[in-house]
């Protein structure tokens, strides 16, 4: 009859129980109230099939819903919280609505509804209350109530108050367990989130993403799908490794990897895998922006690759590596199967097929600081991006000869006003990216080069003389 746990407050396994002992208290106020009323004379003996049905109703009730809340354990008892109000309703009537209990158990009601839930389901709570009662007066009829005795009076109120108090009381417990479930679930969910993202590291982001976000399962499966691929690796890298310490070679291998990833990423693309100094990235799956604008994508991340190693040349240059490392990469788009390969224990999100095989043989056939993409993907890219032709490469796998591309550059760098510059030789090194230069660094940089240059004119002059 009367609630007073929230939904939310205890383990599904819990609710019955603070129900049931709740209900037994809301109905022992009636019992006793009722009692009294007997005793006094101010209700007739047969108002004893109140409190028979009082006694009865909340321990009947509990034990037939036993079944239904194991299935339905949340729609069981917003049932049962609309039984309690409409028989709460009938009992009202049946004892001819005296105006001064009905508030009293009026506010228990209202209070216990209060406590069960929204504000909805109080509503639909109060409306079930009152079809009880007027069910109730066609019933049993309706016949103005004697003013009630005090004694009567008294034990409901008390009855009442003692009701709201234990009430309160719960609902205070129930506040703080709350709060404890809440910094330990709080702390769990840190836990795991701090696991996730480490795990995160050894996969790529775009699939962790796709996983946690429920789009994707971790189970094997593969589907075939066109894919722009990848490959990179660094000239020399190899031969380097046996000059230096380990220490500093972990470094140096450490920011290149570093720096190249946040360029993929930045590009959309997905980084497969690390082969020693090599990487191995394709668009177009998990997301993608169509094959064309994968393939510019890819290819766009490919000059800026190029275009950051210089930067990391100087870099490594200024810490005293002599070497000029340059990267040499291979591009192409075709159908590949992609999907997860392994075991249900250990899988592994990868791409398989020929189209894989040419873009790394693509790669090895690349001179240092040469793009080479196949046919299929300079189709794709060429009215942004310029190309020449590189002849022809014999690939096992691939009957004729196939064609090769060399990228250039953008076809708007290339221009009367390029926005990219970079000029190296001993003595001078000149790495300009126009449209990354601040407003308000413009005017100190154009000094600085009317500086250089003048000294270089200087210098021309008196050689020629």
């Amino acid at each position: 009859m009367f609630e007073t746990q929230d939904t939310a407050s205890f383990s599904e396994t819990s609710l019955p129980e603070q129900d049931y002992l709740a209900r037994i208290l809301g109905y022992s106020v009636a019992v006793i109230t009722v009692l009294i009323g007997i005793i006094i004379d101010y209700y007739p003996n047969e108002a004893l099939v109140v409190v028979i049905i009082a006694l009865a109703y909340p321990h009947v009730i509990h034990a037939t819903s036993k079944s239904f809340r194991k299935r339905h354990a949340y729609t069981t008892r917003q049932f049962l919280i609309h039984v309690d109000a409409i028989l709460c309703g009938l009992m009202l009537a049946y004892l001819h609505l005296p105006i001064e209990l009905v508030v009293l158990f009026l506010i228990m009601i209202n209070t216990s509804f209060i406590i069960v839930g929204s504000i909805t389901a109080w509503a639909f709570c109060v409306i079930s209350l009152i079809s009880g009662g007027a069910a109730g007066v066609m019933i049993f009829g309706y016949h103005k109530a004697a003013p009630v005795p005090d004694p009567v009076f008294i034990s409901a109120a008390l009855g009442v108050g003692m009701h709201l108090g234990i009430s309160a009381f719960n609902s205070n417990r129930q506040s703080r367990d709350l709060m404890r479930l809440k910094l330990k679930f709080q702390g769990q969910v840190e836990r795991f989130q701090t696991l996730s993202q480490q795990v995160a590291r050894y996969v790529a982001p775009q699939i962790w993403e796709s996983i946690f976000s429920g789009k994707r399962q971790a189970k094997l499966e593969t589907q075939r799908k066109k894919l722009v691929i990848f490959f990179s690796d660094i000239v020399g890298f190899s031969a380097l490794s046996e000059q230096m310490e380990a220490e500093a070679f972990t470094d140096l291998l450490n920011q290149y990897l570093t720096d190249m990833s946040s360029i993929a990423m930045r590009y959309g693309g997905t980084i497969d895998k690390f082969i020693g100094d090599g990487m191995m990235i394709f668009f177009g799956d998990p997301t993608s922006k169509g094959t064309k604008g994968d393939a510019i994508a890819c290819v766009s991340m490919a000059i800026e690759m190029r275009r950051h190693m210089l930067k990391l040349r100087k870099q490594w240059a200024e810490m005293g590596m002599t070497a000029p490392l340059q990267i040499r990469m291979g591009i192409n788009t075709g159908y590949c199967t992609v999907g997860n390969f392994g075991t249900e224990e250990r899988m592994d999100y990868t791409i398989i097929g020929k189209e894989v095989n040419l873009a790394s043989r693509f790669e090895s056939k690349a001179e240092p600081g040469e793009i080479l993409v196949s046919h299929e993907t300079w189709a794709l890219i060429k009215d942004k991006i310029i190309c020449r032709e590189r002849g022809e490469a014999r690939v096992k796998g691939f009957r004729d000869p196939l064609p090769m591309y060399q990228v250039v550059d953008y076809r708007r760098d290339l221009g009367a006003n390029p926005s990219f510059m970079n000029h190296d030789t001993e003595g001078f090194s000149l790495h300009m990216e126009a449209e990354k230069i601040r407003e308000g660094e413009r005017e100190a940089i154009a000094q600085a080069l009317e500086k250089a240059a003048n000294k270089v004119r200087r210098k021309v002059t008196k050689a020629s003389a």
